[in-house]
C-alpha cells in the first residue's frame, strides 16, 4: 500500500507543476504590467490635485479638480498646437502609406534585378542612429528650401512650413520591412488567380493586397502616429514660428516657462498631449495586436 501510495504522489506531482508554472507567470505579468502603467496612473491622479496637495506627496486627490485641464488647455494654448500636429500627423501618415505600401509590395511580390541587394542596403539603415543623420538631412531639407524658393517664391518654402516636418518621414525603412514581411505570407494563388482576372500588380495590390493586410498597416499607422506627434527635436531645428509649431514643443514650453511650479497643471497638460494616443490606441488594439503577431513568420 505505500508503495501504491507512493507511485499515486509521483504521478500526481507533475500535473501540479504546470499549475504553479501558471500562476508565478501571471505574477510576474501582473508585476510588470503595474510597473508599466504605474507612472501613467501617477500622472493622472496629480493632474486632479490642488498644487499643494502635489507638493506635500498625496497619493490620491481630496477632490477631483477638473478644471486643471481647462486651466492647462488654455494657458499652454493648446487649440493651436493640437491643430498644428493633427495636421502635421495626418500629411505624414498619408505620405507614408502612400510611398511604403507600394515600396514593400515591389520587395515581397515582384522580381527584379538587385532586389536583395537593394533590400540589405535599407535594412542597413536601421543601424544608422538617427541623431548621426540630423544634421545632414537639415542641410538637405536647406538646400530644398532655397531651390524651391528660387523656383516658386515664398509658396514653395519648406522651412517654418509642412514640408519640412513631413516629407522627410514619408519614407521609412522599418515601415517598408514591417509590411514587406507580412506582404510576403499572402498565397501565391491569389496572384495566379488574379492573373487569370486579368489584374495587374497594382490592381492586385490594392484589391487584394491592402485588404488582406488591415492589421500590418494598421500597426505601421499607429507607430507613425506615435512618432510624428511626439517628434520634439526636428521640429525645433527647422520650425521658428508657432504658426506650425507640435504639441510637443507647446508642452515643453508650458512646462519649463509657462507652468512655472504648478505641478498638477504640468500633468493635466501631459494627459492632454498623449490623449490622442491612447484613444487610436484603444480603437486600433485588436488590429495592432495581430499585426505585431502575424508578421515576419514567413521571410
Amino acid at each position: 500500500m505505500a508503495e501504491r501510495a507512493q507511485q499515486i504522489e509521483v504521478m500526481q506531482a507533475p500535473a501540479r507543476r504546470p499549475g504553479r508554472s501558471r500562476a508565478l507567470g501571471y505574477l510576474v505579468l501582473a508585476a510588470g504590467g503595474l510597473l508599466a502603467v504605474l507612472p501613467f496612473l501617477w500622472m493622472l491622479s496629480w493632474s486632479l490635485m490642488t498644487n499643494v496637495e502635489v507638493t506635500v506627496g498625496r497619493v490620491l486627490p481630496a477632490q477631483v479638480h477638473w478644471s486643471n485641464y481647462l486651466t492647462a488647455w488654455d494657458k499652454a494654448n493648446f487649440s493651436q498646437f493640437m491643430w498644428n500636429s493633427s495636421r502635421i500627423t495626418a500629411i505624414t501618415v498619408c505620405g507614408l502609406l502612400l510611398f511604403c505600401v507600394p515600396a514593400a509590395y515591389a520587395f515581397a511580390r515582384m522580381r527584379f534585378w538587385g532586389r536583395n541587394v537593394l533590400f540589405a542596403i535599407m535594412l542597413a539603415t536601421l543601424m544608422i542612429p538617427d541623431i548621426v543623420t540630423l544634421i545632414p538631412n537639415f542641410l538637405t531639407v536647406v538646400w530644398i528650401n532655397r531651390l524651391s524658393q528660387s523656383l516658386f517664391g515664398p509658396a514653395g518654402a519648406w522651412m517654418n512650413n509642412w514640408p519640412s516636418l513631413t516629407i522627410p518621414f514619408m519614407a521609412s525603412a522599418f515601415t517598408i520591412f514591417l509590411l514587406r514581411q507580412f506582404f510576403s505570407q499572402i498565397p501565391d494563388e491569389l496572384w495566379d488567380a488574379a492573373r487569370i482576372d486579368g489584374a495587374g500588380h497594382l490592381r492586385f495590390l490594392l484589391r487584394v493586397v491592402v485588404p488582406l493586410s488591415r492589421p500590418a498597416i494598421m500597426t505601421v499607422v499607429i507607430f507613425s502616429f506615435i512618432g510624428s506627434w511626439n517628434a520634439l527635436l526636428w521640429p525645433l531645428l527647422v520650425i521658428q514660428t508657432d504658426e506650425w509649431r507640435p504639441v510637443a514643443f507647446g508642452l515643453t514650453k508650458f512646462v519649463q516657462a509657462d507652468a512655472g511650479d504648478e505641478f498638477h497643471l504640468q500633468m493635466a497638460a501631459s494627459v492632454i498631449m498623449i490623449l490622442p494616443i491612447l484613444l487610436l490606441y484603444f480603437f486600433a488594439q485588436k488590429q495592432f495586436t495581430v499585426g505585431i503577431a502575424t508578421t515576419g513568420t514567413r521571410g
